[in-house]
């Protein structure tokens, strides 16, 4: 008490002496005063209102306290005079335990002291936690506790997020500055991955890829108009397709994430003219481009993409050729970024869904390119080892008689 003394706001002679009792026995009494605890507690008015009918003398004792020094703390506060100014520089957990007990004891000015400095006060994500369950258990009336609520929970519509997440996309997608933009695609990737009560809808991620297809395809007509005009920088020609390249796989990396990927299959299956532009730029240029490819084969071998046999075989036909080609320079000028054992098993298990005749005719052709090109070239020897031994080692059998399949070896 006499650490308050500046701030006490009654000083008479104390009258009651008050005990505490913690579960486990602690045990602390004080002096105190009936006009203060009585005027700033219903909760002691009423026991100390009930102890003077029953004509026993001035003492209480409040048992079974989760916390002693907490609720000593919470009665010394009732003789203050500025219980904001008392409370700033408090950790929000110790604040918590003044509000239950001030709640607990119906010590009104204590709890709106309390609710004010949280309101104020900032959290850690942890405290985060912490504020919204403690607030949740005490029930306090809504306009109490609305206000510092407004900082962690909301109450948005379908349309309000889909328009932030639009904003945000957007703005990585156009961001001049390249170090900026790696870093909130890291970023915006990471939250996009831990959201999940509020979906961004299909038609706004689609509504992107679209963009981000037509600037492909307007950037790579450009550059086929200009790179052999000497005037040009090239570096800076492979600049503005690594940048749409770039865009076009972290909306692929999101489609993924988000279990939506599987109409962008088709869709990068469709693209012919930007299949055909492709091929008449340099491969120092264009292999970017290839990546797409690359981690589109990734999710499917994986299992992430579940699309339909015509498609698969759709997106390798367009641009398996185009993956080939680049596979030197993605591996040489990407090898921190590419995974190049990761790239080579989405392939190999892409390759091996198709039916046999189909892994057959693309496994025929990967084994002339490898041949000439080794490392320049995937290496999907494993999905040529089970396609060899599918056709020629086991072969399923109908039998007309039994209807059922029975596997045959042959050594």
């Amino acid at each position: 008490m006499s650490e308050f003394k500046n701030g006490v706001v009654y000083d008479g002679p104390s009258d009651v002496k008050l005990t505490v009792v913690g579960k486990d026995g602690y045990r602390v009494t004080m002096d105190v005063h009936r006009k203060v605890l009585s005027e700033k507690s219903r909760f002691f008015m009423a026991k100390m209102s009930s102890r003077r009918e029953k004509g026993v003398s001035h003492m209480v004792e409040i048992s079974e306290c989760d916390d002693v020094e907490i609720y000593v703390e919470t009665v010394v506060l009732m003789y203050c005079d500025d219980l904001k100014k008392k409370l700033v520089g408090e950790n929000v957990v110790k604040v918590l335990a003044l509000l239950k007990v001030s709640a607990a004891i119906s010590f009104d000015e204590g709890v709106v002291s309390c609710l004010e400095h949280l309101e104020a006060a900032p959290w850690s994500e942890d405290e985060e936690e912490i504020v919204v369950s403690c607030l949740d258990e005490l029930h306090l009336p809504e306009d109490s506790v609305g206000l510092i609520l407004q900082r962690v929970s909301s109450e948005p519509t379908r349309d309000r997020t889909d328009d932030i997440f639009l904003k945000l996309l957007t703005g990585v997608l156009q961001a001049k500055d390249d170090k900026a933009r790696r870093e909130m695609k890291v970023v915006i990737f990471k939250l996009v991955r831990e959201e999940a009560d509020h979906e961004v809808s299909k038609e706004t991620l689609y509504g992107l890829c679209h963009r981000c297809l037509t600037s492909l395809v307007l950037c790579l007509s450009e550059v086929t108009t200009q790179m052999n005009d000497p005037g040009k920088d090239r570096g800076a020609l492979m600049g503005e397709i690594a940048r749409e390249a770039d865009n076009m796989l972290w909306m692929v990396d999101i489609l993924i994430e988000k279990k939506m990927c599987d109409e962008f299959v088709k869709l990068w299956a469709d693209q012919k003219e930007l299949a055909d532009l492709h091929a008449k730029i340099p491969t120092m240029y264009r292999h970017e481009i290839s990546k797409i490819t690359a981690q589109i084969c990734v999710g499917i071998g994986r299992g992430r993409i579940l699309v339909n046999r015509e498609t698969r075989f759709a997106v390798l036909n367009t641009w398996l050729e185009a993956l080939y080609e680049d596979f030197g320079w993605m591996r040489r000028l990407s090898s921190r970024s590419l995974d190049r054992k990761l790239v080579e098993d989405g392939l190999s298990q892409t390759i091996l869904t198709l039916s046999l005749r189909q892994q057959q005719v693309i496994l025929m052709k990967w084994f002339d390119r490898f041949l000439s090109k080794g490392d320049d070239c995937p290496n999907v020897q494993r999905a040529f080892e089970v396609w060899w031994r599918r056709a020629f080692i086991r072969q399923v059998i109908a039998e007309p008689a039994a209807s059922q399949l029975q596997m045959t070896l042959y050594d």
